[in-house]
């Protein structure tokens, strides 16, 4: 990604999303960042989160400056894809000795993604 290649490794998490902001204005995405959504739960409103990115209204960015992941990270992303009902959440470390990078599929959506991708 370009982000990784110009910065590398080593900054706040601030810094990459500014950067990120930066290419996705470049690339003409639609994106909010910082975007707070609400969490329902029987129909209520129970709390709020925030999403580093909600990129075209259907892909929530969620970016981290770990030396390491670990198992609550890809459960953080896949629990905000299913609570905001998205379709697709990236989760992109940039604090890693080299970019990593996991997409998850919202199930409820899989099958008309697949179809759009055929």
């Amino acid at each position: 990604m370009k982000v990784y290649n110009k910065l590398g490794n080593g900054f706040q998490e601030v810094i990459y999303q500014r950067a990120l902001a930066i290419e996705m204005r470049k690339a003409e995405l639609e994106f909010r960042r910082e975007f707070e959504m609400d969490i329902h739960y029987d129909d209520e409103v129970i709390g709020t989160r925030r999403v580093d990115f909600l990129v075209e209204e259907k892909v929530m960015v969620e970016i981290k400056a770990l030396a390491e992941m670990d198992s609550s990270h890809p459960a953080q992303a896949i629990n905000y894809l299913e609570a905001y009902n998205l379709e697709i959440a990236l989760l992109i470390n940039f604090g890693a000795k080299s970019l990593q990078f996991k997409r998850f599929i919202n199930s409820k959506f899989r099958n008309r993604l697949v179809n759009e991708i055929k």
